[in-house]
This record gives C-alpha cells, sequence and structure tokens, in this order.
C-alpha cells in the first residue's frame, strides 16, 4: 500500500484549502450585504407581542396567531413565537380571512422608518 502522495497531489489540496479560508474569509461581507425585503402591498405595519402562543397583542388590542402561523426575524429566517413571549416588535403583518394574524416580519430599524399603512382603529 502506497501512504505516499504524489506532489501535484499535495498541490491541489494546499489549493483547496487556500480556497476554503479564502471562502471563509469573505463570509462575513456576504452577511453584511442582504438584499432589502420585499413585503406584500396588502401587509400592514404595527407592534406585535407574544403574550402566549397562540395570543398576541396587535397595536395593544388582543389578537391571535393563525394555525401555521411564521414569523420571520430580520435576517428573514423563521423565528418560533414562543421565543418572543413579552418582547414589543415593530412588524409588518398579514391577516387571514378569519382576522388572526398568518404572516408577519420583524423589522430592521431602516425597514421599520419606511412607511406603511396601519390597521384601522
Amino acid at each position: 500500500m502506497n501512504r505516499c502522495f504524489p506532489p501535484q497531489a499535495t498541490g491541489r489540496r494546499c489549493a483547496a484549502l487556500a480556497l476554503c479560508l479564502l471562502t471563509l474569509g469573505l463570509w462575513p461581507a456576504a452577511q453584511a450585504q442582504t438584499p432589502s425585503r420585499q413585503f406584500p402591498a396588502a401587509a400592514l405595519r404595527g407592534t406585535l407581542m407574544v403574550v402566549q402562543p397562540p395570543v398576541i397583542n396587535l397595536d395593544g388590542k388582543p389578537a391571535r396567531l393563525s394555525p401555521g402561523a411564521r414569523i420571520r426575524n430580520t435576517t428573514n429566517m423563521l423565528v418560533m413565537s414562543g421565543a418572543l413571549v413579552n418582547q414589543e416588535l415593530t412588524v409588518n403583518y398579514l391577516l387571514e380571512p378569519n382576522g388572526m394574524v398568518h404572516e408577519a416580519w420583524i423589522l430592521t430599524p431602516a425597514e421599520a422608518a419606511e412607511k406603511r399603512p396601519r390597521a384601522q382603529p
């Protein structure tokens, strides 16, 4: 069994390792360039606070999350509602026909600065 590597194989391994290290070095820069999110035209702006899932307060009024509701954080990753208990969050949200919140997006400060319609009181 030959345990020696030919010189060209070692060179390829070094090149592959260098490429991996370069890619990992650029990873934070790629993460900083997240594209702006496009929200549906029907999405409303509000302040959401999870009281005890699925019970929430939406703009200070009691509301509910729909079965299968999705809450996305500032990087567009899904967040479980139980992880957000008692946090007041500025969100864009969509209601289902029964009036329950079906989708919500937690906003970055830049997104929150944009004008968006709110629900009628």
